[in-house]
């Protein structure tokens, strides 16, 4: 065997060394809900594959250093979601602003965008340019371009309609520095507003819930609310949006990342009335439940009135709340205080109730 060959050889064995066991032996939905089987399956198959410095430190968006000294952000994003229209939205806006706020969630300002279409065999022209149409109106009100892209056609029943794959590049700011280990106990935890609005919409559109209820889905473009905080409080610590797994899974991973206790009040948690209501009939928590335009904020003491000031003077931050604090101990655990109850670990789930919703 040459040089060559046995170097191709070891890199194969180090990887079947390292790579960790899955508890399932076929891919399932709950690999896809941001749960704890999508950290599972990220950490067995893709992190021993792709591995580097960049990739594990599993931000929304990748941090790319340019020889000039420049920061790029660079983010891409599968929108699967079922029906393709909900209220309020679609799969368009969805796409559009779901890799906006990826981007914007490492402090960068997007530039530009791609967008990848994989379409179904017999599905109607005026159905994907209704789609494209929403893409084109989130991407103008967000002021970004949709620059490049590619389309593909399976088999019909192969794709759900329409998938669409969108990717967006950023540029971060001299001096702007989004990062989980600078997160320290006594820092601040926001909310940009309330919980489950998507999850619940889409739910409704699939008619899983009484029809006329006044839930739409709360999809929107970050970036301008994210310079607005910033603006106020240049000290922020780590920002993420709400998606997949709701504020429950967005906790556990700045836990881990951070190494430290996340403490959520239970009581200042704010879920629309109709919302909450549906939550309760389907046996859903709120915390478990997917958003596309709220964000979570860590701050500084010191900085979190400005920051919460700000947010309120924002229109997707009008209702933004205090939700917790962070801790030293328990480290790498989400605690959810009540008035009512005792203090509970709050866990990531394996899978997600509401699965294909964005």
């Amino acid at each position: 065997m040459g040089n060559e060959q046995a170097e191709v050889f070891d890199r194969i064995e180090a990887f079947r060394r390292r790579r960790p066991r899955l508890n399932d032996d076929v891919v399932t939905l709950a690999h896809g809900a941001g749960g704890g089987a999508s950290a599972a399956l990220l950490e067995a198959v893709f992190l021993p594959a792709f591995g580097n410095d960049v990739l594990e430190a599993q931000t929304d968006a990748a941090l790319l250093l340019l020889p000039s000294g420049e920061r790029v952000a660079f983010s891409t994003d599968a929108t699967v979601v079922t029906p393709l229209r909900f209220p309020h939205a679609s799969l368009g806006h969805l796409a559009v602003n779901g890799t906006i706020n990826d981007l914007a969630m490492v402090g960068a300002r997007p530039l530009g965008l791609s967008a990848a279409f994989v379409v179904e065999e017999g599905f109607a022209v005026a159905e994907l340019r209704d789609l494209v149409a929403d893409m084109a109106e989130a991407a103008a009100a967000a002021g970004v371009t949709v620059v490049a892209g590619d389309t593909r056609v399976v088999d019909r029943g192969a794709a759900d309609g329409v998938y669409v794959v969108t990717s967006g590049v950023g540029l971060v700011p001299p001096g702007r520095t989004i990062d989980a280990a600078a997160v320290q106990p006594d820092d601040v935890v926001l909310l940009s507003g309330t919980l489950g609005d998507h999850g619940m919409a889409v739910l409704l559109a699939r008619g899983l819930l009484p029809p006329g209820l006044d839930i739409v889905s709360d999809t929107a473009p970050l970036h301008d609310l994210v310079e607005t905080l910033l603006a106020a409080a240049p000290g922020t610590r780590w920002m993420r949006d709400a998606t997949r797994g709701g504020l429950a899974a967005v906790g556990n991973q700045l836990a881990r990342d951070a190494e430290v206790a996340v403490v959520l009040d239970g009581s200042r948690l704010p879920v629309r009335p109709q919302v909450a209501a549906a939550c309760a009939a389907l046996g859903v928590d709120p915390l478990h439940v997917a958003n596309e335009g709220k964000l979570v904020a860590v701050v500084p003491p010191d900085q979190a009135g400005r920051a919460l000031a700000a947010l309120h003077g924002h229109p997707l931050g009008r209702e933004a709340v205090r939700v917790g604090e962070i801790r030293s101990d328990p480290p790498g655990e989400v605690v959810l205080t009540s008035p009512t109850a005792p203090d509970r670990v709050l866990d990531l789930l394996e899978g997600s109730p509401l699965p294909r919703i964005g």
